[in-house]
């Protein structure tokens, strides 16, 4: 953490979500529930399912990284952060073993040894002042990165044999370039291939393609998702995580150009979530609790794992 005006540019924008309920969608079953405490966090954002039931999650204030595993319902401490980083989204490259982690409003982005907890690079996309890395999605050439203030993309590559690069921007252009509102782009997936980048708009509440390319964004129709933070993708399903306690599963057309909303699951354990993973036929959630106030000033943080349909 540097400066309060950073934390609060990470943490306000959660707090000013419309709740919506898609007409005709049914609540998830709270059937296989499950609540996995991180021990000693004073705030959470990120996840991301590693090799087998393995998952990361961050704090969001202190930087933090824990390590746990899904099956058995537990975590514990993996990376103790130096002041001055922060973990807001985060995802893994398995086959190098390497974690991606944004670095919110320090305008940084971090990598780290999925096993022995290592700093391997760090990388300053922007000027704390004018950045906020939010979230990062993985393909097999590299990482991805949003930027909340600015419509730019950043990408760090990965050689054949996990040599990290240097990083380059990407220009965002059409409609998911705005950035009138305190968060702008948010979460971020990658479609196969990696030629499509699907992000998600927490200013305007919806979801947009962008070229990974030449930068050029559309709006994938007939999806509204007020509040959305973090996104994951598995084929042609799309999850929404929004900040009004429910994550919204959109079928994508083929071509990415539309979408509708299947379902949304809703849960008493939810609790402002932020970002989620998928594990099989579940979703990691991580609940924000950013309705406690700024700083968040909940007792615990935690990752929430609930059916995914």
């Amino acid at each position: 953490m540097r400066t309060t005006t950073v934390l609060r540019r990470v943490l306000a924008a959660p707090l000013l979500i419309m709740t919506l309920v898609t007409a005709g969608a049914a609540p998830a079953s709270a059937a296989r529930s499950q609540v996995i405490v991180l021990p000693g966090a004073v705030s959470a954002e990120g996840i991301a399912v590693g090799r087998g039931s393995t998952f990361f999650a961050g704090d969001l204030i202190r930087g933090d990284i824990f390590r746990g595993d899904l099956r058995r319902g537990k975590a514990e401490m993996f990376v103790d952060n130096p002041d001055g980083r922060m973990a807001v989204g985060m995802a893994v490259l398995a086959s190098h073993n390497l974690l991606f982690v944004a670095g919110g409003g320090t305008g940084q982005a971090y990598v780290y040894d999925t096993e022995t907890g290592a700093t391997l690079a760090t990388y300053q996309f922007g000027a704390p002042s004018t950045s906020v890395i939010n979230d990062v999605a993985v393909t097999s050439r590299g990482a991805w990165f949003t930027d909340s203030v600015q419509a730019k993309l950043y990408f760090v590559p990965v050689g054949p044999a996990g040599a990290l690069g240097e990083f380059r921007t990407l220009t965002v252009t059409g409609p998911a370039a705005v950035t009138p509102h305190s968060f702008n782009l948010n979460g971020i997936q990658a479609a196969p291939g990696g030629r499509s980048l699907v992000v998600a708009h927490s200013g305007t509440g919806s979801v947009y393609t962008v070229d990974a390319v030449t930068g050029a964004s559309a709006l994938i129709a007939g999806v509204s998702v007020p509040g959305v933070d973090g996104l994951v993708l598995s084929g042609r399903s799309l999850w929404a995580v929004q900040a009004s306690n429910q994550i919204s599963l959109i079928r994508l057309s083929p071509g990415l150009d539309s979408g509708a909303v299947q379902k949304v699951i809703t849960s008493d354990l939810l609790q402002s979530p932020a970002t989620a993973a998928l594990h099989g036929d579940r979703l990691a959630v991580i609940n924000g609790k950013f309705d406690t106030g700024f700083p968040p000033t909940a007792d615990r943080y935690e990752a929430v794992v609930l059916p995914a349909r």
